[in-house]
């Protein structure tokens, strides 16, 4: 698996989304009805997710805990709570599948919920792809291949001269590094001994131009 997106947790969407623009981005709603997200798409590499909220209704939540899904609902409650700022990470694989991993977590003896999931963006593709939530929250998000290609063309480069993402920092505990080692063998994920998304580098498309980090 490669880096997928990362996950930045916003109080006000709207406001987020006019921010990010004003700052040479190319921001667009996760779907045109009632946005729960925003995402900023390379031509390569991880995209960045601003996230409003989850958008699962608090119904929807019980009735998932009423069948024992509770460590989702629990990842879901804590993003839903969040501050702003990182939150998360999710790595992708290129196929519409995620066998692999499951056989990898099933491995490592990690219990996880495994489920389908989709939207109709604001371009009207419908979005397509399977995911896996790992019930602890120190093991990042898994997800399959999109099945419509969501990415703008090979060489797009933002405004502001944004072309991708570098690199992703990401803590978790000691004992999780090898599992997620061999999930995803991405040279730009850094782990380290903490918690959570620590630092995410762009890379521009004037070489000579500052790094930036958010």
């Amino acid at each position: 698996m490669k880096l997928g997106h990362v996950i930045y947790k916003v109080n006000d969407l709207d406001r987020a989304v006019e921010e990010y623009t004003a700052k040479g981005f190319m921001v667009e709603y996760g779907k045109a009805k009632n946005p729960y997200n925003a995402l900023i798409y390379f031509a390569e590499g991880p995209y960045f997710e601003l996230l409003g909220s989850t958008g699962m209704p608090g119904f929807a939540k019980r009735l998932l805990r009423l069948f024992g899904k509770h460590a989702f609902v629990d990842r879901l409650d804590a993003w839903d709570r969040a501050e702003e700022g990182f939150i998360g990470l999710g790595l992708e694989n290129d196929r519409l599948e995620v066998d692999q991993e499951q056989k990898i977590l099933d491995e490592a003896k990690v219990t996880y919920l495994k489920g389908r999931s989709g939207r109709t963006d604001p371009k009207g593709r419908k979005i397509r792809f399977r995911g896996i939530f790992p019930d602890d929250m120190q093991l990042p998000v898994l997800g399959s291949a999109f099945n419509v290609n969501v990415r703008p063309s090979g060489g797009y480069v933002h405004p502001n001269g944004v072309k991708a993402i570098k690199s992703v920092a990401f803590g978790t505990r000691e004992e999780l590094i090898p599992v997620i080692r061999r999930l995803c063998d991405d040279e730009g994920l850094t782990l380290f001994m903490g918690q959570g998304v620590k630092d995410v580098e762009f890379e521009y498309a004037d070489t000579t131009a500052d790094p930036e980090k958010k």
